[in-house]
């Protein structure tokens, strides 16, 4: 993995209690074993086994276009297929425990050098191998939901291998107690932020596997996906402490220069992030070692210089807040509809850095002339590379200038973890416990708006939205809710934060995307609905998305796995 990442960090030891990563359980023989005898004599003989796992499965590249198709937030030609409802049982396929067979090789075998080595010397990767674990298994997690903890290396005929699912809540305890220990062994020091992960990360990465497990087992309680003897305020005081600690560290704050117009936007576009203070990890490309590497295709800001059939909804448009912090339903600084120009007037910044604008610098040639989104707006919809079916073109990641849109070799970075998402789970963690304060409002939303020029959430005084996605919940959970949909949007974050919700039947079930007025562009190859705005999935799905509430927010179990074990049990609803 020569053109990634080499990362470094340490931990102080957890006070959280939580049952340790490891518990004896099953695992088969790595297909990858090494030589055993001649092999793990050495520190850096760990480092070359560790770095197997520093590729794009553990950490992609932003998508072009960003990845939140899944979702309300973003459309692309055709409608998700989860959203929609129609997946059928998968008939062959594993449940993919890979990486947790040779992580267990690896975390049996690296003791041989205790005696040998000192500790110091390679406990950076014993920290490694249980980030990589915990992370596997918070996958399994979500696409799965029970899943048999693994913990052991068995042989191929072990009866260990034919297990039984283990409970949700007991793998949750286990990932945060590989965490626990990854946060222990990782240096702790801020790095270059690209080479080897640190204690920071597993522990952000801690603060988002607590946070949805809390919410999971909160609001699916009672359905075919609730947790036996659930305790949600367990996991919100493990992301509390978790991201906590990230705060203190005092190595990481809010990108903010005090360009309010063009912060937000400029942060995804920067070509080195190895002083940003923002960002905690992230890809790095460099043509002189990477070209030839089979996940080096990297084309981002050629891709994003057209749409591509990729646009964003009216539904995530429509929660971006007027600069007075109020939502647009009967606020008389709202524009309307008649163009994107006007709707867009007097909003979050973040709009506009988010969703290009007629007006805004599309390309910068190397001579400096400029052209603006305008010649891409008067000509959308008109073939299939220009096609946005909600006519709301995606700028966020996007760089304009010419010279860096390159097919296949762009060395343009990705943004793998920032420190907003630590800001945002740590809040949404303080309201679901009940004790945020406007103290700890003023350390998490005000930075993110203080960027952009947006007020602060006052508790006490937050306008009423007659339009809330959740009008059952408090309006403090309904803000913070909107502020992490609006900061993280397009990042990935917006289908785990549904289904942590149990919130489909809220804002997928029964409901299509929309788009913007149609009469705003000249050729419209899709439907529109009854007041004139693009309803591209009109004749898709009529009646809206069909997403079945009691069985699509888990992946079906394949059939083939559950006939060689016939202990595991098909996931409800498949």
């Amino acid at each position: 993995m020569k053109n990634f990442l080499k990362l470094s960090s340490i931990l102080l030891a957890s006070s959280m209690t939580l049952l340790s990563c490891n518990d004896d359980f099953l695992e088969r023989q790595p297909l990858d074993e090494v030589g055993a005898g001649s092999y793990f004599t050495k520190p850096m003989d760990l480092e070359i086994y560790m770095n197997q796992y520093y590729n794009a499965s553990f950490f992609p590249k932003y998508p072009n276009h960003g990845g939140d198709y899944n979702s309300d937030n973003m459309v692309a030609s055709t409608p998700d297929v989860r959203l929609q409802g129609t997946r059928t049982v998968a008939t062959t396929g594993t449940i993919g425990f890979g990486n947790v067979r040779s992580l267990n090789y690896f975390l049996t075998e690296y003791k041989k050098l205790e005696g040998n080595h000192d500790f110091n010397t390679y406990k950076q990767y014993v920290g490694e191998a249980y980030y990589f674990k915990a992370v596997t298994y918070f996958n399994l997690l979500k696409s799965y939901g029970d899943i048999p903890w693994v913990d052991q290396v068995y042989g191929t005929t072990s009866p260990e291998l034919y297990s039984p699912r283990t409970p949700r809540n007991i793998v949750a305890d286990r990932i945060l107690g590989c965490l626990d220990t990854a946060a222990m062994y990782l240096n702790a020091d801020r790095t270059n932020g690209y080479s080897r992960i640190n204690k920071w990360i597993a522990l952000l990465m801690q603060s988002r596997v607590a946070l949805y497990e809390g919410t999971w087992q909160k609001y699916h309680n009672g359905t075919p996906f609730g947790v036996q003897n659930a305790d949600p305020n367990k996991y919100f005081e493990i992301a509390v402490k978790a991201s906590e600690a990230v705060m203190n560290s005092g190595l990481y704050s809010v990108y903010n220069t005090g360009k309010p117009e063009s912060d937000y936007f400029d942060l995804f576009t920067r070509r080195d992030y190895t002083s940003n203070t923002e960002v905690l990890f992230w890809r790095r490309y460099d043509n002189d070692l990477s070209r030839g590497d089979t996940d080096f295709t990297n084309d981002r800001n050629f891709r994003m210089s057209q749409p591509l059939g990729r646009s964003m909804t009216k539904e995530a448009v429509d929660q971006y807040l007027m600069t007075d912090g109020k939502p647009i339903t009967g606020n008389s600084l709202f524009g309307g509809y008649n163009t994107i120009t006007q709707e867009f007037q007097n909003r979050d910044a973040r709009l506009k850095q988010t969703i290009a604008t007629p007006a805004q610098v599309w390309k910068i040639a190397a001579n400096g002339t400029t052209q603006n989104w305008s010649v891409v707006y008067n000509t959308l919809n008109t073939k299939t590379d220009l096609n946005a079916p909600t006519g709301y073109i995606i700028q966020k990641g996007y760089d304009p200038h010419v010279i860096y849109h390159v097919q296949q070799y762009e060395e343009t970075p990705s943004i793998l973890f920032r420190y907003a998402e630590v800001l945002l789970n740590y809040i949404e963690a303080k309201a679901e416990l009940g004790s945020a304060t406007q103290a700890d409002i003023d350390k998490t939303i005000k930075p993110l708006r203080d960027r952009v020029g947006m007020p602060n959430i006052v508790i006490g005084s937050i306008a009423s939205d007659a339009k809330w996605e959740f009008p059952t919940l408090t309006p403090l959970l309904n803000e913070i809710r909107r502020e992490r949909r609006i900061e993280l949007i397009g990042e990935g974050f917006r289908w785990d934060d549904i289904a942590r919700w149990a919130a489909a039947d809220e804002v997928i079930v029964g409901k299509r995307p929309h788009g913007f007025l149609a009469s705003q562009i000249t050729t419209n190859p899709f439907p529109v609905d009854q007041n004139g705005f693009l309803d591209p999935f009109q004749k898709a799905i009529p009646n809206g998305y069909g997403f079945k509430l009691g069985r699509d927010y888990l992946n079906s179990i394949p059939e083939s796995e559950i006939v060689l074990n016939d202990k595991l049990t098909q996931n409800p609803g498949w």
